[in-house]
């Protein structure tokens, strides 16, 4: 029998609205564990922001209470095996990417952050030009004892994960994509905020950094073949893993382009993903 990896989005794909997992889409990955499939969540949140929120709902930390076998992180710029906790990839963005990406940011006054490079992706440094922009003081507000202005000098932060750059809904441009024009050696991925959920983030990372890639790289680890996969997402940040995988499906709370492009399932809060794992013949139940 050939084996299978089912990829799931966290935030507003596996994650309703109330920000627990239902008891339906649990039951269903602890089924697909039993089958010997594999199961990964591909988030954007960090691994302390994931741990966090598996803790508020009373998951906990251990893979049997979570029915997961990897975590895909950050966008993928890391993967820890959910069992051990162990680290098994990364990537960086290193000082001189920082730089053109702080640059630009300066230039085009957008108020961004910087994130470390892992394991410390939860502190970060920050820069704001004052002006109306609720979505990034609310998430400067949620993460302040990680948080630091910019300094005057950057040469000792090191690498980092990520840059990301928030803009409110009534400033957001017409040619979001053009960013990676600017930033060609980056991987520059476009996100609604999971805070206002309309404010545009500009995630910036390493230039292999993304779902697709990152799972793309584990599933040639565990010797899956790219038509084996199975990925469901909801928002722009997805686009590319399920452009790549073998099977893709959007929860029904996902914008009209993405469902245009894949094949659609239930929403967040109607356990989407246990409809995405029966409609892809993995799960009956």
């Amino acid at each position: 029998m050939r084996q299978q990896l089912f990829v799931t989005d966290f935030d507003g794909t596996l994650l309703n609205d109330n920000q627990t997992v239902s008891q339906k889409d649990l039951d269903t990955l602890r089924e697909l564990k039993s089958r010997n499939i594999i199961v990964a969540v591909a988030t954007g949140r960090s691994v302390y922001l994931f741990q966090n929120a598996l803790l508020a709902m009373g998951a906990g930390e251990d893979s049997q209470d979570f029915p997961i076998d990897y975590v895909i992180f950050s966008t993928g710029a890391g993967i820890m095996e959910f069992s051990s906790s162990r680290l098994i990839y990364q990537k960086a963005i290193d000082y001189l990417d920082i730089q053109k990406i702080t640059t630009y940011f300066d230039e085009c006054r957008i108020d961004y952050m910087v994130h470390k490079a892992i394991p410390d992706t939860c502190r970060f440094v920050y820069k704001c030009f004052g002006d109306h922009n609720p979505d990034f003081y609310a998430r400067l507000a949620l993460y302040k004892k990680f948080a630091q202005p910019f300094p005057a000098s950057f040469k000792d932060f090191g690498a980092a994960t990520q840059a990301i750059g928030i803009i409110p809904e009534e400033k957001m441009p017409d040619r979001p994509d053009i960013i990676q024009q600017v930033l060609p050696d980056c991987s520059v991925i476009h996100a609604t905020s999971p805070l206002d959920h309309r404010s545009l983030w500009i995630e910036v990372f390493h230039k292999d950094v993304s779902k697709s890639k990152t799972v793309a790289w584990l599933a040639n680890k565990l010797e899956i073949k790219k038509k084996d996969v199975i990925s469901v997402g909801n928002d722009y940040n997805d686009e590319d893993l399920l452009s790549w995988s073998g099977e893709a499906y959007v929860v029904n709370n996902a914008p009209d382009f993405l469902k245009k492009k894949f094949n659609n399932v239930s929403s967040n809060n109607y356990s989407g993903v246990t409809h995405a794992a029966a409609v892809s013949g993995l799960f009956t139940g």
